[in-house]
């Protein structure tokens, strides 16, 4: 009965939001302008970067924004034209084309950053807050001298952002008195691409190649890039799934936790993990959501055997509708949670997996 009642509470297509607050942008001193760095891949430019642009689209209407990509072959110029249309308010996209950067590695990206910056002389500098951001930005401030602000969230003016503190659990207000550029790493969460945007073809802003010519065959420093590993599945990305299914602790073991994977299989959803979880080896680390992990917001957030850590609840609190399964009543997940069932996961997920349909 629990779980059929589960079942009917999700099984709209919409899901209702939670109250959001957003600051207005107050009166700008003076015009600016953004250098966005941006990520790519397969020749597109990844969802987060899409929303560092939207983010600096909220610092300043007039914001003159330009894209900056690296990379070398084809899919660096493919990723370029999609830059190039992927919101109305690009102004230009920088190109930097060599085989320096074939792999994001962070100190080549980071001394580029201080050559583009030399000539563009960018009021802002923003990054999306994931493992690209977090590896370049801090490397990039060094060279300029200047100190990142960190996990923004909310843009009040040209210099006044606000930024979660102790694991999300307040906020802290944070004016930038520093010399320009003033660099920003923000949640993607935070600043959607909104739906009519992501089904339409903005006008193309112009492609400029970076002229590398003084930059050195030392920039690379002391890394050197060994492999990259992924996991071979269709499920969608983790960071920009409409649903997500994850795994606590309470699972048990790596057997176990296919059942999530069948569920999310079923409901189209992406597969998250506890730090508990990653630590246990039930799953690899890519799948960890939480301060340490990755920060997502979907539609629906389903969370089986998870306790509620401050430091988990700080990677998916902002998700429109959370679903809870704990057998414990006093999980602190039932706290932020729209739905709760206080059951045995083992008893809830094979019913389920028998009586959601079959995604088409």
């Amino acid at each position: 009965m629990a779980t059929r009642a589960m079942l009917r509470a999700f099984s709209k297509s919409t899901f209702p939001c939670r109250t959001s607050q957003h600051l207005s942008l107050a009166s700008v001193s003076r015009s600016a302008s953004t250098l966005v760095l941006a990520e790519h891949e397969a020749g597109s430019i990844r969802a987060p970067s899409v929303s560092a642009v939207v983010a600096a689209n909220v610092l300043c209407k007039d914001n003159s924004i330009s894209v900056l990509l690296a990379g070398s072959g084809p899919s660096l110029q493919e990723a370029a034209t999609h830059a190039a249309s992927c919101h109305p308010s690009v102004s230009q996209v920088l190109v930097a084309d060599s085989d320096q950067f074939t792999h994001p590695i962070a100190e080549p990206w980071a001394k580029l950053v201080h050559l583009v910056q030399q000539k563009g002389d960018y009021s802002h500098i923003i990054a999306p807050s994931g493992s690209f951001g977090k590896n370049i930005l801090p490397r990039a401030a060094a060279l300029l001298d200047v100190s990142p602000i960190t996990d923004v969230i909310e843009m009040a003016e040209s210099d006044l952002f606000v930024r979660p503190i102790y694991a999300g659990n307040a906020l802290c207000t944070v004016r930038y008195t520093g010399a320009n550029p003033c660099m920003l790493t923000i949640r993607s969460t935070s600043f959607p691409v909104p739906p009519t945007l992501a089904d339409s073809k903005s006008k193309e802003a112009p492609i400029s190649q970076v002229d590398l010519s003084t930059f050195g065959e030392d920039s690379i420093g002391n890394s050197r890039y060994i492999k990259q590993t992924s996991q071979d599945t269709e499920r969608p990305d983790l960071g920009n799934a409409r649903i997500v299914i994850t795994g606590g602790r309470g699972l048990k073991s790596a057997e176990n936790f296919k059942m999530i994977e069948k569920l999310a299989e079923k409901l189209g959803a992406a597969v998250g993990a506890t730090r508990a979880a990653v630590d246990a080896g039930f799953v690899p680390n890519e799948l960890q959501v939480g301060q340490t992990g990755k920060i997502v917001a979907p539609e629906l957030y389903m969370a089986f055997g998870v306790s509620g850590a401050i430091q988990h609840l700080a990677g998916m609190r902002d998700s429109k509708v959370i679903v809870a399964v704990n057998k414990d009543a006093d999980a602190p997940i039932f706290q932020v949670a729209d739905y709760g069932l206080v059951g045995d996961l083992f008893e809830v997920i094979p019913e389920l997996l028998e009586k959601v349909p079959e995604r088409k």
